[in-house]
């Protein structure tokens, strides 16, 4: 497991990627990749948006196993990604929160009303669009649950 969490933060895309895939399939099956959740927590302010894409997706892929309450300790920073400086971030981040809107129910308000208050000003007049389509089938999907 520690072999995969060191290659999550390769700067190697590939590698990464990779091992964010065999990651979120384990957590699909088994709460080992929780023991993390700090990690992953920590890695929200990491400057390279790869790091940050595969920290929010694992969050959200492990939601289920949050039995001590870390993402709702941190929900206000996880969720200051749906206006990610990078779009592609916010839109990889957004996709996933109706999975954890459903994991984790009680915070269901809040990440609605962190996706209804987006400022997506500071996107470029090609992406805001579509992270505002992306914010609005999110709500859709979470007002679904």
């Amino acid at each position: 497991m520690i072999h995969l969490i060191n290659t999550l933060w390769s700067k190697n895309s590939s590698e990464g990627y990779d091992a964010l895939k065999k990651l979120l399939d384990i957590s699909g099956n088994s709460n080992s990749v929780y023991f993390y959740m700090d990690e992953f927590i920590e890695k929200l302010e990491n400057g390279n948006s790869y790091f940050r894409t595969r920290a929010l997706s694992l969050i959200a892929a492990n939601a289920k196993w949050d039995t001590s309450g870390k993402i709702d300790k941190n929900i206000n920073r996880i969720l200051s990604h749906i206006t990610d400086t990078k779009p592609i971030t916010a839109r990889n981040f957004i996709k996933i929160l109706p999975n954890l809107a459903e994991q984790k129910p009680k915070l269901k308000p809040d990440i609605l009303q962190a996706l209804l208050n987006a400022d997506t000003a500071g996107y470029s007049a090609s992406m805001r669009p579509l992270v505002e389509a992306d914010i609005k089938n999110a709500v859709n999907s979470i007002n679904d649950l």
